[in-house]
């Protein structure tokens, strides 16, 4: 007889992450799905963008390839927009131009074309971006959407391509117009846009036309949990649990055509258990592909063993492509006069967009303290593919370092060398370290620093998640000790990079206006 005082736990089918880049987790493939299992996610639908910037196909392949040394479920997707905005603006490490796509697109272990983030493309019917379209449809699979703020007709043509999600809806009246268009949208809440809050009616609007996603998933977010946290906050609002479950487990293998299992008779057994079916429940266990991979009463949960190599000593070769020279202060002067034209980038923590200022000066803002500049800080990007490239010096405010620097290799889309700093020395000697590393990211606030190395594609680290997810813990407490008070000072300067993301933006070639879609001259 069952013990009545005994709380037996509740089977659900598995989390599924719609659409995320596993790369902005810093982990590889396969430590990603170990940290993932543990939270009750089952498997993901990444799109290797980043990677693809740097290496091409070759990167691809390499995430495709990681991902299959765990028992988890990947769908990847063929990245369409490599680079984002063209050698014109920006150098990438790779172009994966409408042959790549093609030849992606007839693999079976990819499932979707990438985010489609050349929106005026599709609407100009671009003869490149068409064949891309044309070879996801011909080979029957769907294809995702990234056109924040189209609505009218504008999206009705943009879905009319064949395009038919999107994540980058960022209000209710988007996210509508986005329905209503007949493309479901994926309401995303990562580490940097996080769109919950202003989307979440939609789950009780249109439950089929839903479902959820992390984007950019940072590692210290995601140890502390995935899309779980998202289902808790949804039970939190009120929401159907049955329509909380079809947009967190369902609507993603049925648009996707997975086969993941939904806990129906003849179905793959992937489902987890959990303890209660209210806003505070733990995941209790993780079946995969009938394999237990999460257990919370075992040693640290996890059932899957983590990457541990000697990789990160230089014993083993991670796919990279890293051949930028280290340079001087000399490099980086800025000759700044009285009566010049400056314009500033101006940063806010937890947003992708940039503000563009013009202002004239009355003196040296790095040298002359009568003015109030303080706040203003230089940024440097160099390109990494590239050896004796010249660095690009621009301006920005809202980082507020004062007494030292920050510096990644991780640089959307391209992931050049960023840097932000106080002094000339500062930013020298930061980048130079991201040279040494052959990519990371790192902080230094007067004589102490903090690093940590990506050596994989200058991306990703092979350490384990958690080993991961405490140095970047490091690097953020390094950053406000340079007196920088956001919250996620790496994740925002990355995106300072992403030239098609208004307003001001730079890259390893000039400052570049996204809004008027033209170069600008620093001062």
């Amino acid at each position: 007889m069952p013990d009545k005082g005994r709380q037996y736990p509740y089977l659900m089918p598995g989390f599924v992450d719609s659409h995320v880049h596993i790369e902005s987790s810093m982990m590889a493939p396969c430590e990603f799905a170990r940290v993932a299992a543990s939270h009750g996610t089952i498997g993901v639908v990444a799109d290797p963008h980043e990677i693809g910037n740097v290496l091409g196909i070759e990167g691809v392949n390499y995430m495709i390839d990681s991902g299959k040394l765990s028992p988890f479920n990947y769908c990847f997707a063929a990245p369409s927009c490599v680079p984002a905005c063209g050698g014109g603006i920006e150098t990438s490490g790779a172009v994966i131009d409408a042959a790549g796509v093609e030849q992606l697109m007839a693999r079976d272990e990819i499932g979707v074309l990438g985010e489609m983030m050349n929106y005026p493309g599709v609407l100009g019917a671009d003869p490149e971006v068409m064949r891309k379209l044309k070879a996801a449809l011909a080979n029957g699979k769907p294809v995702d959407g990234h056109a924040p703020g189209l609505v009218g007709n504008e999206r009705q043509r943009y879905a009319l391509a064949g395009i038919t999600t999107d994540h980058e809806c960022s209000n209710l009246d988007e996210g509508r117009a986005c329905i209503s268009s007949g493309m479901k949208v994926i309401i995303r809440e990562g580490s940097a846009a996080k769109d919950f809050v202003k989307l979440s009616p939609l789950i009780e609007e249109s439950p089929n036309m839903v479902m959820l996603c992390t984007d950019d998933c940072h590692p210290d977010d995601l140890i502390r949990g995935h899309i779980n946290l998202l289902v808790k906050r949804a039970l939190a609002e009120g929401y159907s649990l049955w329509n909380i479950l079809m947009v967190a487990c369902i609507n993603a293998q049925r648009h996707y055509h997975l086969d993941w299992g939904m806990l129906q008779e003849g179905d793959q057994a992937n489902f987890i258990a959990v303890d209660a079916l209210n806003t505070h429940f733990r995941v209790l266990q993780t079946v995969i592909k009938g394999i237990e991979v999460y257990d919370c009463n075992t040693t640290f949960g996890s059932l899957l063993s983590s990457i541990h190599n000697d990789g990160i000593n230089g014993t083993y070769e991670y796919p990279n492509n890293f051949v930028a020279s280290p340079f001087t202060v000399e490099d980086i002067h800025t000759s700044i006069k009285a009566s010049d034209t400056m314009h500033i980038m101006s940063a806010t923590d937890g947003s992708l967009y940039t503000g563009h200022e013009v202002v004239t000066i009355t003196g040296n803002p790095f040298e002359d303290s009568r003015y109030p500049w303080a706040e203003v800080q230089k940024i440097v990007v160099l390109n990494r593919y590239q050896p004796h490239a010249r660095p690009v010096v621009g301006m920005v405010r809202g980082f507020n370092i004062k007494n030292g620097a920050i510096a990644g290799s991780v640089a959307h889309d391209c992931h050049n060398i960023v840097a932000i700093g106080s002094s000339d020395e500062y930013l020298v000697k930061a980048i130079n370290r991201i040279i040494e590393m052959k990519g990371g990211q790192m902080a230094i606030a007067q004589d102490d620093m903090v690093d940590l190395a990506l050596p994989i594609a200058g991306l990703m680290s092979p350490l384990g998640g958690h080993e991961v997810a405490y140095r970047c813990l490091q690097l953020g407490e390094m950053a406000r000790r340079t007196g920088c008070q956001m919250r996620a000072p790496f994740i925002t300067m990355a995106f300072l990079c992403l030239p098609v993301i208004s307003e001001l933006k730079i890259t390893d070639k000039y400052l570049w206006d996204s809004q008027h879609m033209l170069k600008v001259v620093i001062k």
